[in-house]
């Protein structure tokens, strides 16, 4: 049967550290888990590989062991001869004729276990893997607090949707994620929001900004007009005289502020003047003499 080199399976030189050696056999044991590849053969071969590469490699011992003995491994005589040397004595178990397992896994079982093995034949535990959704939501949506079911992978999850969040925030539901392996924690929820803005209304964090049409002649005597907000409609106050452009502010009338409870930012309004169109004779009159009394 052929030899495998541990080295090669982690993907790893000979100089590899043990950093090196745990990072590279957590990374490819969480990729070919069988429980993340069902009914994946090749995945599953894999899996054991690693596996068996990490008792010998993981283990300062058990590595000193591969790195002198490694490629005579599949020749009977060696092993009998390493059977009965060294600090390994006793740790070796086999027949009478020497050591005549089936396959390399078999061997394996055999050469590394008992005290010189390191997970002392428990399972590893893998955290799961973290997941990432996207939630789409209109402005309207996130103006006030609210619970949304959000259902992933068949599992319904219940989330609380704190008011302010902005578009393209991502917030983290922990222990939401995928299931841990072998007993180890769940991966976290990683949620970013899409938020669609079909409001008339622009949104700068906390501050709101629109535009609001006047008439001309509202824009010049004054007067009270009204206009729809997030939170209903509200009396705006416009001065005689009004100049196009002109903007005012309402305080606390903005967006909420992300988890600053009953804080809010500012609503910021552009007057534009809408000047009129198909004007008859007789306004037409009257405009000239406004003009005559102003030139």
């Amino acid at each position: 049967m052929p030899f495998l080199d541990y080295y090669k399976i982690l993907g790893l030189s000979k100089s590899a550290s043990e950093d090196d050696i745990k990072k590279a056999y957590r990374k490819l044991a969480r990729k070919y888990h069988p429980d993340l590849n069902p009914n994946n053969v090749d995945a599953e071969k894999r899996f054991k590989e690693i596996n068996e590469a990490n008792e010998v490699l993981g283990n300062p011992d058990n590595r000193r062991k591969y790195d002198a003995y490694g490629e005579h491994w599949q020749h009977a005589d060696e092993f009998e001869k390493s059977k009965h040397q060294g600090p390994y004595k006793g740790h070796y178990q086999s027949d009478s004729k020497g050591y005549s397992e089936e396959d390399f896994s078999a061997f394996f079982r055999n050469m590394f276990t008992g005290s010189h093995s390191r997970t002392g034949g428990r399972q590893v535990k893998f955290r799961g893997q973290d997941l990432n959704a996207e939630l789409q939501l209109n402005l309207k949506d996130v103006y006030t607090s609210h619970k949304r079911t959000l259902t992933l992978n068949n599992k319904n999850i219940r989330i609380t949707i704190p008011a302010g969040v902005e578009n393209g925030q991502v917030i983290k539901i922990k222990g939401h994620g995928g299931k841990g392996i072998n007993g180890g924690p769940n991966g976290d929820l990683y949620i970013q929001f899409s938020i669609i803005n079909h409001s008339k209304f622009k949104r700068d964090k906390e501050n709101l900004y629109t535009t609001v049409d006047l008439d001309l002649y509202t824009a010049l005597l004054g007067g009270e007009i009204t206009m729809e907000t997030f939170t209903g409609r509200v009396k705006l106050n416009i001065k005689p005289q009004t100049q196009n452009g002109t903007k005012v502010k309402l305080k606390g009338k903005g967006f909420p502020k992300y988890k600053k409870e009953a804080q809010f930012g500012d609503l910021i309004i552009t007057y534009h003047i809408k000047l009129p169109t198909n004007l008859s004779s007789r306004e037409k009159e009257l405009i000239e003499q406004l003009q005559a009394l102003r030139s």
